[in-house]
């Protein structure tokens, strides 16, 4: 991270974590970083497709000449970030990464400006982060920045931080397997009405090589 902006996030962000995964969002005080208000945002994620604005700060708003509260994240990136962004954002939902996002906005007449985003998980509710307390802040502030909308905005760079080194012990204790069922070795999460199940894919059955 090389903005302030972004490293007092991580640090208010990872101080309310303790040794969780994610914070609650309820748990977040935004006295706390009343300095950096204006470069913070919320999203909810919605389905996979879709993570929306909840809050956009004031200086967000006015870098990008845009109102983003209501829009969706990924939409905001040609499709091959789209996909590139949502595969980030989902090893964050579930494993307690934060992602560190370099962007590169440009005005209709080629004029570039270069952005820091950085999105850390909240929860909601669930297991898994369903809401992401993020910051933005412009890498360089030409003068025209906030004067002219930034029409095309394109990933540059992306990189997950792993507070602790690795995805959270919480994600390493559902994968670790059980003394009954040794070669189950991924998960996938079936919703039916409200509620939630992990189902092991292979149950008791073996393959072939293990007969």
């Amino acid at each position: 991270m090389k903005e302030p902006v972004s490293q007092q996030l991580y640090a208010y962000w990872n101080s309310v974590r303790g040794d969780r995964m994610a914070p609650k969002r309820f748990e977040i005080e935004p006295s706390r970083i009343a300095a950096i208000l204006p470069d913070t945002f919320i999203l909810e994620a919605i389905d996979s497709a879709t993570a929306r604005f909840r809050l956009a700060g004031t200086r967000i708003c006015e870098a990008f000449s845009a109102e983003f509260r209501g829009e969706n994240f990924y939409e905001l990136f040609p499709s091959l970030d789209r996909a590139e962004l949502r595969a980030q954002v989902a090893t964050i939902a579930t494993q307690g990464a934060v992602g560190v996002f370099t962007v590169e906005g440009r005005t209709l007449d080629g004029k570039a400006a270069l952005f820091e985003i950085v999105l850390t998980p909240l929860i909601h509710s669930g297991e898994q982060a369903d809401r992401f307390l993020g910051s933005i802040a412009p890498l360089e502030r030409p003068a025209w920045l906030g004067h002219e909308p930034l029409v095309e905005k394109r990933l540059k760079h992306t990189e997950l931080i792993w507070p602790e080194g690795r995805p959270h012990a919480l994600v390493e204790a559902m994968h670790r397997q059980a003394p009954f069922m040794p070669h189950v070795r991924t998960a996938r999460v079936v919703r039916v009405d409200r509620r939630q199940f992990r189902v092991y894919e292979g149950g008791l059955q073996k393959s072939n090589d293990e007969r």
